[in-house]
């Protein structure tokens, strides 16, 4: 029997309401969707235990344990210590998802950016790869990761939404942009454009479960077997084949986070 291509759902949330007592329903229904393991994300220090729990209670599950910029505050020892716990469990990947997001500007800016700061050295100090989140904040960004890029694993630029020039530098810093289903989304020209340009050896793709269900499921809620949509899209705009598509951004994401 031929064998099925395989995916990687790099970035889910598996610990939200939506998905409370369906775990192995939806992970069955992502298997048979080719998707063989899933990386759920932590927002916070709760949401970071429920995502180590969920990792270690399934096979296919791995975590990854942060603060979002959303939920910043200023990062005290305890809790920088709490987050290091997190992160020694064999089946927490990376620090994330971590970053900047002034467009919702849930909390202040100098706050975001400390909180950032912490993690990433956080990230450097335990040698774990960071899962990045910046919405409308790239120029500060760039004014803080270079101090860190010589010490910080190849990371990961989640639900891409920046410019081909703003990807440039990403990849230039040695990180991975992983693609959402927004690029089946008909007016997601840009990210069109860079993902038809990247170096397939840099994407990754993702659901941001819950949210941002690809066509043809826009609208309804997103789950892992769903990243199939966005796959078969990014073969469509780089006119290769899905099984190409399929074995890179498996292989990417075995590397990006050691799985």
């Amino acid at each position: 029997m031929e064998k099925k291509p395989e995916l990687i759902d790099t970035h889910a949330h598996l610990d939200f309401p939506e998905f409370f007592d369906s775990i192995p329903e939806t992970l069955e229904r992502a298997c048979g969707a080719g998707v063989r393991e899933v990386v759920t994300i932590g927002i916070d220090l709760e949401s970071s235990r429920k995502a180590a729990a969920l990792a270690r209670n399934f096979d296919r599950i791995h975590a990854v344990a942060g603060i979002h910029p959303h939920d910043s505050f200023i990062l005290d020892d305890a809790s920088l210590k709490e987050l290091e716990d997190i992160l020694q469990n064999d089946r927490v990947v990376a620090v994330g998802e971590i970053g900047l997001d002034y467009y919702r500007n849930k909390q202040p800016h100098p706050v975001q950016i400390g909180c950032l700061k912490r993690q990433l050295e956080l990230a450097c100090k335990v040698g774990m790869p960071a899962v990045f989140h910046i919405r409308d904040a790239w120029e500060d960004f760039f004014r803080v990761i270079p101090e860190y890029v010589s010490s910080l694993p190849q990371s990961v630029m989640h639900c891409f939404s920046g410019s081909w020039e703003i990807a440039r530098k990403c990849f230039d810093m040695g990180f991975y942009l992983s693609i959402p289903g927004v690029v089946t989304f008909p007016k997601s020209e840009d990210l069109r454009n860079v993902v038809a340009r990247s170096p397939l050896d840099r994407l990754l793709v993702e659901t941001d479960a819950p949210y941002l269900a690809p066509v043809p499921y826009r609208g309804k809620t997103n789950e892992p077997a769903f990243v199939l949509h966005t796959a078969r899209k990014i073969a469509e705009l780089r006119n290769e084949p899905f099984e190409t598509i399929a074995e890179h951004t498996t292989r990417n994401a075995r590397s990006v986070f050691r799985m």
